[in-house]
């Protein structure tokens, strides 16, 4: 049996050539378990957003790849869907992207008293991410992040 990582690289490496031909970005992929049922998750997203349209394009063209090569061992739910206004950052271009922009950073030990952090993104590498938090720079080792993300502004 595939473990939820294998899954979800197996899933990523099949979907994405399809979204790009379609014209979107694969954003993350994710299978959990919720309440008893397993769920395999696609994020999608392009300039101006993502729509149930857009969402239900790409299902339809992943769905047959899904049914052939067969390699989930469970019963679950296929969804496809936006990565919403506080998608994480995941890819290279998610940080590209981000730099000089809001983002949150959650940490798995404390790093100078703090678990959280909210911040401008400054810079990053393969190894750190470099964040302003009103005039305070951080620089946090990548091993120690358990998520980061675009903040939400009102």
């Amino acid at each position: 049996m595939k473990n939820e990582k294998e899954i979800c690289d197996m899933t990523e490496t099949l979907l994405s050539p399809i979204a790009e031909k379609l014209g979107y970005e694969l954003v993350d992929v994710e299978f959990v378990k919720e309440s008893g049922e397993y769920f395999l998750r696609a994020f999608i997203d392009k300039d101006g957003g993502i729509t149930l349209d857009d969402c239900v394009s790409v299902s339809d063209a992943f769905n047959p790849v899904l049914d052939k090569e067969d390699y989930i061992d469970y019963s679950y739910t296929f969804e496809v869907s936006s990565p919403g206004l506080t998608r994480p950052l995941k890819k290279e271009k998610d940080y590209i992207r981000n730099i000089g922009k809001l983002i949150e950073i959650h940490t798995y030990s404390a790093v100078s008293g703090c678990k959280f952090f909210r911040g401008i993104l400054k810079s990053y590498d393969k190894d750190t991410v470099t964040i302003d938090c009103d005039g305070s720079i951080y620089t946090l080792e990548r091993s120690n992040i358990s998520g980061i993300r675009q903040a939400f502004t009102d």
